[in-house]
């Protein structure tokens, strides 16, 4: 809840700052200039914006108050569940690996390491890739540059909504004039009042480009930054994913595709190299190819 904080911080700043200089609240109290503003800045939106644009950006902005998107357990836990599919499929052969990434929701081994799947996006880019190695009619040069297609692409995809967001916190301001021209061309149609009305129009005028700067500085401008961060975090989570499976489609072995992922990972958020050997070892064993074969009826092989 930082975002939060920070927005009650800049609120309190502003306004126990004015409130320090004696500064009268009620002038600042302008419904027709927060109708001016926010309704041009809702029409450029609209304006500017794919539908589909606009409902990413409205989800995402739910996003930055629920906390870090990425963690080191979390990146933890994905390379875990990399090192278990790349051991699976050198174990079962690309038949039974099919059968995972073809039907990855009754799949043993996605199931086993759900914790490491947050969305749709990074599970269809696991399978499509694995399928795509799997049928080994792509040469490893090719299968890099697919996949660096694919994150060029991803990343225009998952940058547009901080994009949006940053637009905007530029139109503001210019919003903000707007409103306070229009209340100066009112304050000159009263020319003739008393210099008391004259001043009290010119200053609600005022409060028209003191909205779109505080909305757009104050507000709505951190809000797009946070956005970048968090798009930019999940850049690095598909980085580090196409680093794992670019690995094993070269026909590495999984222990050392996981560790060419596990160099993608920033270093603040990178696990320990023992770190991730244990965790591994936890799911890669005896016990857990057991496992995979009750889960599949799958017979032992013979001693």
């Amino acid at each position: 809840m930082l975002p939060v904080l920070g927005m009650v911080v800049v609120l309190c700043a502003v306004i126990g700052g004015f409130a320090l200089e004696n500064g009268k609240f009620v002038p600042l109290v302008q419904p027709s200039e927060l109708v001016i503003i926010c309704g041009a800045a809702v029409g450029t939106l609209l304006t500017a914006n794919p539908v589909e644009v606009l409902k990413k950006t409205l989800r995402r902005l739910l996003r930055v108050f629920r906390g870090p998107p990425m963690t080191r357990e979390f990146y933890l836990a994905s390379l875990v569940m990399l090192r278990a599919l790349c051991d699976y499929a050198r174990r079962h052969g690309a038949t039974k690996l099919e059968d995972q990434i073809d039907d990855p929701e009754r799949s043993v081994v996605f199931r086993r390491h759900a914790d490491a799947i947050r969305d749709t996006g990074a599970l269809n880019f696991i399978c499509d890739t694995l399928r795509l190695i799997s049928m080994t009619a792509v040469l490893p040069l090719d299968l890099d540059g697919l996949l660096d297609q694919d994150m060029e692409v991803r990343g225009r995809e998952l940058g547009a909504p901080a994009e949006t967001l940053m637009s905007l916190a530029d139109a503001l301001p210019a919003l903000g004039i707007i409103a306070a021209v229009l209340g100066v061309v009112i304050t000159m149609g009263s020319i003739t009042d008393s210099p008391t009305s004259i001043g009290e129009k010119v200053g609600s005028a005022l409060v028209g480009t003191f909205l779109g700067v505080f909305l757009s500085y104050g507000f709505v401008a951190p809000l797009g930054a946070h956005l970048k961060s968090i798009s930019e975090g999940e850049i690095q989570y598909y980085q580090m994913l196409r680093a794992a499976l670019a690995a094993f489609g070269k026909g590495m072995p999984g222990s050392i595709a996981v560790e060419f992922a596990r160099r993608a990972i920033p270093p603040d958020l990178r696990p320990e190299f023992s770190q991730m050997e244990i965790a591994c070892r936890a799911v890669t064993g005896k016990a857990a190819d057991k496992l995979y074969r009750l889960s599949e009826n799958i017979p032992a092989a013979p001693h």
